[in-house]
């Protein structure tokens, strides 16, 4: 998924709806983590990106609260 994709997609959800999309990805990210310690899994590109999703939505997040929205 492309940066300009992910922030478009941003723009067109609430705060709500991107604090919950934290949660799922937050849950994600841990399956991922247990996947990777117990040998199920090798590719921490997964891993990677996950915690770069999570870190564009807080940002998008923080944003909408300054903004009061």
């Amino acid at each position: 998924m492309k940066k300009k994709d992910t922030m478009a997609e941003f723009k067109g959800k609430s705060r709500a709806e991107l604090e919950k999309s934290v949660v799922e990805m937050r849950a994600k990210m841990w399956q991922y983590r247990i996947d990777l310690a117990s040998g199920k899994t090798k590719n921490i590109k997964e891993i990677k990106a996950v915690k770069k999703a999570i870190a564009r939505t807080l940002t998008v997040v923080s944003g909408l609260a300054i903004a009061g929205k």
